[in-house]
């Protein structure tokens, strides 16, 4: 539950969609509470990499365009003075495998409720589904900010 250091450690999955954005923001305060250290984590994964035919993909490109979207969105919730610890890396895989992965060890893992793909008309992601179901650790899904930027009615870490 604690990183090298000894302090404790909450992953978050990060997308670049408007859960995900708000589920960063909720690691963010919570790790602040508490003295964690977040780690956020960008998950890539390639068309084809199951078996299924897929069009020719350039491997490094993926990754370095998953790796500036992963910064993009952290530099867009972080303040600039903000003071929580916060580690952050991209993983090629399946998202979910990567974040329960991840979640051994962890505080609390930390996703959005949907992320940028699937149907828009279901209330809980595929992956957010995955994670509570098999994580290794407590997991907190959250919801999309309302348009204000204010967590919905009824979600404070």
């Amino acid at each position: 539950m604690s990183t090298n250091d000894g302090t404790s450690r909450v992953v978050v999955g990060v997308d670049g969609s408007p859960a995900s954005h708000a589920a960063l923001r909720w690691a963010l305060r919570h790790a602040r509470r508490t003295g964690a250290t977040v780690h956020a984590v960008g998950v890539y994964d390639l068309p084809g990499a199951e078996g299924w035919s897929a069009p020719a993909v350039d491997v490094l490109f993926d990754e370095e365009q998953a790796r500036r979207s992963l910064s993009e969105e952290l530099r867009a919730v972080l303040g600039p003075d903000d003071d929580v610890p916060l580690v952050h890396h991209v993983v090629r895989g399946n998202p979910a495998q990567v974040l329960i992965d991840e979640s051994d060890g962890a505080e609390l893992l930390v996703v959005g409720s949907r992320g940028r793909g699937g149907f828009a008309s279901l209330l809980l992601g595929s992956v957010s589904q995955q994670c509570a179901a098999h994580a290794s650790c407590p997991v907190v899904i959250v919801r999309p900010e309302t348009a204000d930027g204010t967590p919905p009615t009824g979600d404070t870490p």
